[in-house]
């Protein structure tokens, strides 16, 4: 009986563009996704199929893979250009396509791999069984699910699962939202989501009554799921997702880096489990999740329900706590904390009225911080450090580089010399230049050695040169340099051809049933592709899209957020009792949102009222 292989675990990244791809392989990504030209869920980030094609050539040394999104849900008249980019994605080299519409799986394609969005709400084992069977060959579950739940989705399945464990939240089951559709025209299953969690509202009871009064109530916390990983793995996830494709590239560095040095610590002890990319890397800072955007931190539902999801105070980025104010002289303070601060750093507070302020550090002398403006401050007050200038400044510059490691050989042949190089996946090139030998005056082989590990600008380092000479021969640096640098394109090249993308189609024909009968306007139905996709796997009614046929008093998002639970009142988990009459109703200006809670599903639904907000 034989071990089982290593299963390869994938840190997947975002990339706004493709200099932000880049530097997502650079600082640690094994597979970076990308927005496709048209059609991806965040309309703000597409790229060019030539940007997302040198993004493949470069990620594809290291053996890491390019995922493109395109993942909205697509009209009927946009349904052939739908299908003309993804064959110009696939010629670019892309490893797999990220897809929310059914229709996709419907079109005649390359043999491109489909990944299954979290857009198309994957929180079910018998979802995703349906979608492995039918030829999906990733599957990216929902944000909500426990360890609990993933792990018995994974016990049920055999595709690899993809999860989330970094960035911004969405307040609503991903693919479920339609609130910034109904409000403002502007569909998040079609990437233009508005953000209507982010407002503040004001929470009043059936009688008119406030509860809460300008608080951002649908607003969640990021998620930060670093401690956790290994449990993660444990319960069968293969690829770990970091959120962000319209951060920019200071995130994607710091982020990145943060989670590839925490795998790697895991992975070094587990062989079990293996890297899915090839090469190492080095930092010029010490990666810190803190220090780049956040609105606070949550591991989210991972382990059960909590009250730590929430950021009621603000959607913006406070920052790392620093300390807080001693006392106050003009526009100067001094601070009661350990952090060290420096001109141009950026703090934030939160002022009488409970709102966010920020200003700029002008000078720092001695104790004393001053500013150019005069902040609200008084003694007492917490700080945070929203932009740490000296951080940033290092990720301005060149912050990593990754190798892939190399042993060379340089022996002497009949006729001149040869040198062979393998890289640590086993890529090996051997090339001889006929060279006149001739007995050297002094020892070559220190020299040898420092010509040919001479490989800056390339994707190697070399941690092994064998020098093996039959005399004292005279080898000039041109000719190692020559040799050195032929070798290096040689092996490039190689890799290139040895990288093999993996090739899957969805089975046009297969009449696997899906796992309900009908679908609302929850399926986000919107062309005659995916319609008939369903049909054919058992679906007897399929009504369409809401951004195809806007409803009145139906909810319009699913949220495991609950604000009952958020004040104490849960019935089932906290056996709590409000003294406000329900419904409850969300107040925005002329908005009014009603709230209703389904404790059997333990889920709040949030429904648009007719009419002003008079509540």
């Amino acid at each position: 009986m034989t071990n089982a292989e290593p299963r390869p675990i994938e840190l997947l990244s975002p990339a706004k563009d493709l200099a932000c791809g880049i530097e997502a392989i650079r600082h640690g990504a094994d597979a970076v996704y990308i927005g496709a030209p048209r059609f991806s869920a965040r309309a703000a980030a597409g790229n060019t199929t030539d940007d997302i094609r040198a993004l493949c050539d470069y990620a594809h040394l290291f053996g890491a893979r390019v995922y493109v999104a395109l993942n909205t849900i697509l009209k009927e008249e946009e349904l052939k250009e739908a299908e003309r980019i993804i064959h110009r994605l696939y010629e670019a080299g892309a490893d797999a396509l990220i897809t929310q519409d059914m229709a996709i799986a419907t079109m005649d394609l390359p043999p491109i791999p489909l990944h299954a969005s979290t857009q198309m709400d994957n929180r079910t084992p018998e979802k995703v069984r349906f979608l492995q069977d039918v030829g999906f060959t990733q599957v990216v579950l929902a944000r909500e699910l426990s360890l609990e739940q993933i792990r018995e989705i994974a016990r049920r399945t055999t595709v690899p699962l993809e999860v989330f464990v970094h960035g911004a939240l969405c307040v609503s089951y991903s693919g479920q939202c339609y609130l910034s559709a109904a409000l403002g025209g502007r569909s998040a299953n079609r990437g233009e989501c508005a953000q209507y969690c982010r407002l503040p509202y004001t929470l009043v009871d059936a009688d008119g009554r406030e509860i809460a009064a300008g608080k951002h109530l649908l607003s969640l916390k990021d998620m930060n799921r670093g401690d956790y990983l290994e449990d993660l793995l444990d319960a069968g996830v293969s690829s770990l997702k970091i959120e962000g494709r319209l951060k920019e590239v200071s995130y994607v560095k710091n982020v990145t880096a943060w989670y590839r040095r925490r795998l790697d610590a895991i992975l070094a002890r587990r062989p079990e489990y293996r890297k899915a990319s090839a090469g190492h890397c080095d930092y010029t800072f010490e990666p810190a999740a803190e220090k780049s955007f956040n609105r606070g931190f949550t591991p989210f539902f991972l382990r059960g329900r909590s009250r730590d999801i929430t950021s009621f105070d603000t959607p913006k980025s406070a920052g790392e706590p620093v300390g807080t104010v001693k006392d106050v002289r003009g526009n100067s303070f001094s601070l009661q904390g350990t952090t060290t601060l420096r001109n141009g750093d950026g703090l934030t507070f939160f002022n009488e009225r409970g709102t966010l302020e920020g200003f700029r550090v002008n000078r720092v002398e001695a104790d004393r911080v001053f500013t150019l403006e005069r902040p609200a401050l008084r003694p007492g007050t917490r700080l945070y450090r929203n932009y740490d200038q000296a951080f940033e400044r290092l990720l301005e510059k060149p912050s990593a580089e990754r190798r892939l490691s190399l042993q060379m050989e340089f022996t002497d042949n009949a006729f001149g010399f040869t040198l062979c190089l393998t890289d640590e996946t086993g890529a090996r090139v051997m090339l001889a230049k006929p060279f006149p030998k001739e007995t050297a005056r002094m020892e070559q082989t220190g020299n040898i050695r420092t010509q040919l590990s001479k490989l800056g600008g390339t994707p190697f380092e070399a941690t092994e040169i064998d020098v093996r000479l039959s005399g004292r021969w005279f080898v000039p640096s041109s000719l190692l340099a020559e040799m050195r640098r032929e070798g290096i394109e040689r092996l490039q090249a190689v890799r290139r051809v040895r990288y093999r993308r993996e090739l899957a189609r969805v089975d046009r024909t297969s009449t696997i049933p899906y796992p309900e009968r009908t679908l609302t306007y929850l399926g986000n139905v919107s062309n005659s592709l995916a319609e008939a996709f369903y049909r054919q796997h058992g679906v007897e009614r399929v009504k369409k899209a809401f951004e195809l046929s806007p409803r009145t008093g139906v909810p319009l998002m699913f949220t495991k957020h609950c604000l009952r639970y958020s004040m104490g009142w849960c019935p089932v988990h906290q056996k709590g009792q409000s003294p406000y009459k329900e419904p409850y109703y969300l107040r925005y200006k002329d908005t009014l949102l009603r709230l209703r809670f389904r404790c059997d599903e333990c889920r709040m639904e949030i429904s648009v009222c007719a009419g002003p907000a008079t509540k």
